[in-house]
């Protein structure tokens, strides 16, 4: 039981995680947002810019009947038209192209910020097995996705019957209208059942885009396996941290060693602690401590220090007040330069001693 609450997705996914699916092009992201995005802006560009759309129509159309009404054409007369056909059609839409680009375009920015990712588009075997093809035909999204499309049928149905029912009135006159106009009663009532049915689906956008993020963080839960894994990961696994930070210490240890014979004095209290001490004026600024320990490391720099005629002075309080407030290869602080000259003008005149005896 234990073992499954702990493969369990339970835990919210890192920022790691997070880093990791959007590589791979999994975004929370909602596919009716764009759409009806583009459809709202296209139908405001449309109503907006209408007239200048349906003038360099007309101009499209009276130049086609007007030429073909006319004499033979050469070649050259017919790409002139041509050009001149295309260059004006290109001007109708550019305003409703560049309002559906814009706005195709920003409304993905906005969902997913910049993302550019061809792992869903990558061919997977695993995508034509049958079984997991039937799981996905009968999986949550697959229902979430009939439910959208039954919402906007009902929800388009519904407007378009209302608004068409509140111009019923008008439909009988259409006949006694001129042309343009009634063109432009129909155009203006349709741009208007239009707008209402995008708007109405503004609604079913704020659904679609609520259970997107709630699937969406649901799908990347991770378990407590897979974060403790993680951890390791991206922090190193303790045991191996462990391991190597007791080689550090082996290695630094021994370099420790190797400086006990170098030095001028080991300080002891006696038995704890012990401290050794190197001081070349023509190098160092102060008396430096090449080696300490406390315990068996005290008792090894002792042994050694005995082993190549290092002179070891017992002093508790500077023994136990340099152990604590100076690290290796640190030279003392002034508050010490007093004891600490002390001790060496004592080695010092051992030395001398020994000399003139030999």
């Amino acid at each position: 039981m234990a073992e499954n609450n702990f493969d369990e997705k339970t835990e919210k996914p890192t920022p790691r995680r997070r880093e990791e699916v959007r590589k791979k092009g999994e975004v929370a992201k909602s596919r009716e947002l764009p759409s009806v995005a583009v459809l709202v802006s296209g139908l405001i560009a449309t109503a907006v810019f209408g007239a200048y759309m349906l003038n360099n129509v007309q101009m499209i159309t009276e130049e086609c009947f007007s030429i073909f009404a006319g004499a033979d054409l050469n070649v050259n007369q017919f790409m002139a038209f041509a050009r001149r056909v295309v260059r004006l059609f290109i001007l109708a839409i550019s305003p409703l192209l560049g309002a559906i680009t814009i706005t195709a375009v920003l409304a993905n920015l906005l969902q997913v910020g910049f993302l550019l990712s061809g792992e869903l588009i990558r061919p997977k075997l695993s995508k034509l097995d049958p079984l997991k093809g039937l799981q996905r035909l009968f999986s949550g999204q697959s229902f979430m996705e009939l439910f959208k499309s039954l919402l906007k049928l009902a929800i388009v149905g519904v407007v378009a019957y209302v608004s068409v029912k509140g111009e019923m009135e008008a439909l009988p006159f259409l006949g006694q209208m001129q042309l343009n106009a009634a063109m432009i009663y129909i155009l203006h009532t349709t741009l208007k059942i239009a707008l209402k049915c995008s708007l109405a689906m503004v609604l079913l956008v704020a659904i679609d885009y609520a259970y997107q993020r709630w699937e969406f963080e649901k799908r990347i839960r991770m378990s407590r396996k897979e974060v403790k894994d993680e951890f390791k990961r991206t922090e190193g696994d303790p045991l191996i941290k462990s391991r190597i930070r007791n080689i550090q210490m082996q290695m630094a240890r021994r370099r420790m060693m190797q400086a006990v014979p170098h030095a001028d004095v080991v300080i002891t209290n006696p038995t704890h602690l012990a401290v050794a001490l190197k001081y070349d004026s023509l190098v160092m600024a102060a008396p430096r401590v090449v080696a300490k320990g406390a315990g068996a490391l005290a008792e090894r720099i002792k042994e050694i220090a005995r082993a190549h005629e290092i002179p070891v002075v017992e002093n508790r309080e500077l023994a136990r007040g340099l152990y604590a407030s100076v690290q290796i290869d640190q030279e003392i602080p002034t508050s010490f330069y007093q004891a600490v000259a002390e001790v060496l003008a004592y080695v010092y005149g051992l030395r001398r001693q020994y000399a003139n005896a030999g």
